[in-house]
Order: structure tokens, then C-alpha cells, then sequence
């Protein structure tokens, strides 16, 4: 794809979600970053609703050391996965009150080594909280890609990200990463993508065969 087709995708998907943002809340690196980890195959939705009494209960990382594992896998029961990543928010706080003063770093080659701090989990805490320029590669970042040609079907994770960060301009890597979710997440989802009103149908492979499905069933059933 060329630099113009990429320009019309961002542009589109700009008029459609000129607002986008991160939707997890947080008031802090600190509380975003767990956000995130707990955000693992889990909606924003579900684990706002469970952030929104753990971040008062729990305000630093010598909080969370402090209590039985036991309970604070109870306090975050409501997440997918809930009990390994106790361990990892457990294990990740000692290291921050070990080697950073209790602080996240800002680093993104620190923020990797944490316990349960993969990149896309550093890409977001980069980018929300820090203000550097990323691109985190989610589900729907991922599908969205993929379906308009921006990304190969067969890429990974780091080879969308790649060409990503290549084709779109640094300035808007944040921006556009929010885009894409919002993109994702609410127009072109999964399982029933919004193709008849979408203003990409004419650069979305996705799309089109999904157009020409449903107009060849139109037909056999006429």
C-alpha cells in the first residue's frame, strides 16, 4: 500500500473517531500499568468495573506486597486469569519497590522485564503515560490491520507493529493506535463488521469478500 492509501485509512478513521483514547481508567503509571496487565484477554469494560474499587484499596506497590495472595486474587476474581496475574502484579511490585523506588519506569526496555509487562503492555504505558510515541497491537489493532492491508494475514504481532510504525508518521503513532481500537471495537468487529456503511469497503480485502458473500446468498435466496 502506498503512502496515499495510507493517508485516506488514517484519514477516515479520524472523522470516525476523532475522540479516541485510552479507555482503561487510571489516574497514574502505576494504575495504568495494572490496568493493562489485568486487561489481558479481558474487555476495558470488566476490568474498570474491578479497577474501580482495587485502585482505592490499593494505592502503591507496598499495598499490594502487603496482603495474602490469596486475597488479592479474591479482589480481582471477576478477571480471566485472575490468579497468575496476582502473582505477576505481586512479583512486579517488589521489583518496583526493589530497583525503582516504587516508581514504573518510563523505559520501554525496563517495562518489558516487569512480570506480566509484555510489549504491547509497555507500548500502552509508553505512549498514555509517558507521552513517547508507540503503537500498541491489540486484538482489534491487529484485525483491523490485517483487513485493510496495512499488515500481511500471516504477520505476528511485532511484524504488524513493524509496519505500522513504518508506514504511519511517529507524530501520530499514539493517536492512531487509540484509532484503531475504537476502529475495532466498535465498527469493525470481529464477527460482524459494519462492511455496508463502512467508508474503507473500497480498501478493506476483508470487506469486499464479505460484501460479495452476502450478495451471492441475496441472490440464491431471490
Amino acid at each position: 500500500m502506498n503512502a496515499a492509501g495510507v493517508r485516506h485509512i488514517l484519514d477516515c478513521i479520524g472523522e470516525m473517531f476523532p475522540d479516541a483514547h485510552c479507555e482503561l481508567l487510571h489516574s497514574n503509571a502505576f494504575e495504568l500499568t495494572i490496568a493493562v496487565l489485568l486487561s489481558a484477554q479481558c474487555t476495558d469494560a470488566t476490568v474498570n468495573k474491578v479497577t474501580v474499587d482495587l485502585f482505592q484499596k490499593y494505592k502503591t506497590p507496598e499495598d499490594y506486597v502487603s496482603v495474602p495472595l490469596e486475597e488479592l486474587e479474591q479482589d480481582i476474581r471477576r478477571i480471566g486469569l485472575f490468579r497468575s496475574k496476582a502473582k505477576h502484579i505481586q512479583k512486579m511490585c517488589m521489583i518496583l519497590i526493589e530497583e525503582y523506588g516504587g516508581d514504573i519506569p518510563s523505559e520501554h526496555d525496563k517495562l518489558v522485564l516487569l512480570p506480566g509487562v509484555g510489549r504491547k503492555t509497555a507500548n500502552v504505558v509508553v505512549s498514555n503515560a509517558f507521552g513517547v510515541p508507540a503503537i500498541a497491537v491489540d486484538t482489534h489493532v491487529e484485525r483491523v490491520s490485517k483487513r485493510l492491508g496495512l499488515a500481511g494475514w500471516n504477520d505476528t504481532v511485532l511484524e504488524v507493529e513493524k509496519k505500522l510504525m513504518k508506514r504511519i508518521p511517529k507524530e501520530e503513532w499514539t493517536l492512531t493506535h487509540h484509532r484503531l481500537i475504537f476502529f475495532g471495537r466498535y465498527h469493525c468487529k470481529a464477527q460482524n463488521p459494519q462492511c455496508q456503511i463502512c467508508p474503507l469497503l473500497d480498501v478493506c480485502r476483508e470487506g469486499k469478500k464479505r460484501m460479495k458473500r452476502s450478495q451471492v446468498r441475496k441472490d440464491r435466496e431471490a
